[in-house]
């Protein structure tokens, strides 16, 4: 099987205010990519900070992401979840022939037969609790992530919060990585039998996370700087 780079980002909560010539954070999440040589790039959830933008915003946010050239997989999460008003609905963020968004194009998975992948994850569909990762996806393909938005429980103090996620579930995923959203930090989750993941947010964390598969090794997983966007 061929190498595969991919970039792990989330949380970038693009709002009103992010209509600038850089438009941070989104162009130096995508420039850091080419700059990585990624195949591939996550964006776990909140990409958006409401469902409540103008199509203008989300008219230059498909043309950036169009112009990226590179496959994009979005997971709607909870602030940019799926109503009838959604920003994925209203919108033609997932126009570009090279992105997809799960729960829109796909239930809940879509597989890159040129890299023996399989995505999955489970959209946010409204602002209701649910449990992002309950009920794992058998895995169909060599290689396997998940991606999911939500809060993992590090200890029984979190228990009273939304969307959990528990460590017996990131296990049970049996993925080669796990990509999530929600927490603005980066950070390891779970208790290590499986790779899981925090990006954090582009705007506080400051990196986005690379996971490269080589041929018949476990992926590696390391943190690259943002990099500064000097274009339009």
């Amino acid at each position: 099987m061929r190498d595969l780079t991919i970039v792990h980002s989330s949380d970038l909560h693009i709002d009103a205010t992010r209509v600038t010539e850089k438009f941070h954070p989104l162009c130096r999440v995508l420039d850091t990519a080419r700059d990585q040589e990624a195949d591939l790039v996550l964006l776990a959830g909140d990409i958006f900070d409401h469902n409540r933008l103008p199509l203008a915003l989300l008219d230059r946010t498909s043309r950036l992401l169009a112009d990226a050239r590179i496959p994009v997989v979005i997971l709607p999460g909870n602030h940019d979840c799926l109503t009838a008003e959604s920003v994925y609905r209203r919108g033609g963020i997932g126009d570009p022939v090279n992105v997809t968004v799960l729960g829109v194009h796909t239930e809940e998975a879509i597989v890159l037969p040129e890299f023996g992948l399989e995505v999955w994850g489970r959209a946010h569909f409204d602002y209701r609790n649910m449990s992002p990762l309950s009920e794992p996806r058998t895995r169909t393909t060599e290689r396997q992530v998940a991606i999911a938005h939500g809060h993992w429980i590090r200890d029984d103090g979190d228990r009273h919060r939304a969307w959990l996620i528990t460590d017996e579930q990131l296990a049970a995923t049996g993925a080669d990585y796990v990509a999530l959203g929600h927490w603005p930090q980066a950070t390891p989750a779970g208790a290590g039998s499986v790779p899981a993941f925090y990006s954090g947010s582009p705007d506080l964390a400051g990196t986005v996370n690379i996971v490269r598969f080589r041929d018949g090794v476990a992926p590696e997983v390391a943190r690259a700087r943002l990099v500064e966007h000097h274009g339009g």
